[in-house]
């Protein structure tokens, strides 16, 4: 009896065993359009950071359009984890929302699509913008003038942030973006006085884009003989530091839906400059493969 036993026990943890092998070597299932998304993806929108600008959009889009009461839900991560679900997602053609913006590298890359917003849960329309802190043009009327001369569109940007993001040295990248695109830096700095060692210093948030942006034109300011740097910090850091004299400018404000909150915080504290990137975005993006899933309001409905 206890023969059969033990061998009954060893053939279950045989089966057992290539049952967990099988299961950890199946394909996850892919988008199935007949189906339900919700229980495709647990009513999960893939997010990023929970104190981002977008995280506070997309938990008023869910108000907006009725998705908690049909237990959808925002899943906040960071921006890396969220890159990397929906790079897994995409190569298993697997159903996924993700929390989505406009210049992002993600966008140039994978084949994605923003969902349509009719109820402008997150704006409409965005763009990136110059503030500098007040008084900054009356110290530096130079860096000041540049940084009214600069702006660019998501079509030039997209390349320089792909080779960046790919692994390239950001300052590699910036010199060869410089050495390709000779007349567009020369308007930008057309009117622009030699700096004679004048001091900036440029604030940015953490990301592909604003990486990218703020080498770029910190670059240009050092070639133009100013003493520029750089300094990464929080958003909300950022806003602060320029309100309160401490940084003299960024590149990368998000306005009039991401950094709302902030301007109207520190409104009459800081200068604002010029748009510097327009047609930005933010919103729900799925991939393309999901052809059915075309607005906010399909979440629910399909």
């Amino acid at each position: 009896m206890k023969k059969k036993i033990l061998r009954y026990l060893k053939l279950a943890a045989a089966t057992l065993g290539l049952a967990v092998v099988v299961s950890a070597c199946a394909k996850p299932p892919e988008y199935n359009s007949h189906k339900k998304l919700g229980s495709q993806i647990n009513y999960t929108i893939t997010g990023i950071e929970a104190g981002a600008g977008i995280t506070d959009s997309t938990e008023t889009a869910l108000s907006k359009y009725h998705l908690k009461s049909a237990n959808w839900q925002i899943m906040p991560s960071s921006t890396a984890a969220m890159v990397s679900t929906l790079d897994k997602a995409i190569k298993n053609k697997e159903p996924i929302v993700v929390t989505g913006w406009q210049p992002h590298w993600m966008f140039a890359k994978y084949p994605l699509k923003f969902l349509d917003d009719p109820k402008h849960a997150y704006g409409k329309g965005e763009s990136m913008r110059t503030i500098t802190r007040k008084g900054f043009k009356q110290d530096n009327p130079g860096a000041n003038k540049f940084l009214e001369n600069f702006h660019w569109s998501i079509k030039i940007s997209n390349p320089l942030m792909m080779k960046i993001n790919n692994g390239m040295n950001k300052q590699k990248a910036v010199d060869e973006f410089i050495k390709d695109h000779p007349k567009q830096v020369k308007e930008w700095l057309k009117g622009v006085p030699d700096g004679k060692g004048k001091k900036i210093k440029i604030g940015y948030t953490p990301y592909d884009y604003e990486i990218a942006t703020t080498t770029l034109v910190t670059t240009l300011l050092k070639q133009k003989g100013y003493d520029a740097t750089m300094q990464q910090l929080d958003v909300g850091i950022m806003w602060s530091a320029i309100s309160s004299g401490k940084l003299d400018a960024t590149v990368t404000v998000e306005l009039p839906v991401t950094h709302k909150l902030y301007a109207k915080k520190y409104k009459g504290k800081y200068v604002e400059v010029r748009k510097n990137l327009e047609h930005a975005k933010t919103g729900l993006a799925v991939p393309k493969y999901m052809k059915n899933i075309n607005t906010i309001d399909d979440l629910k409905n399909k």
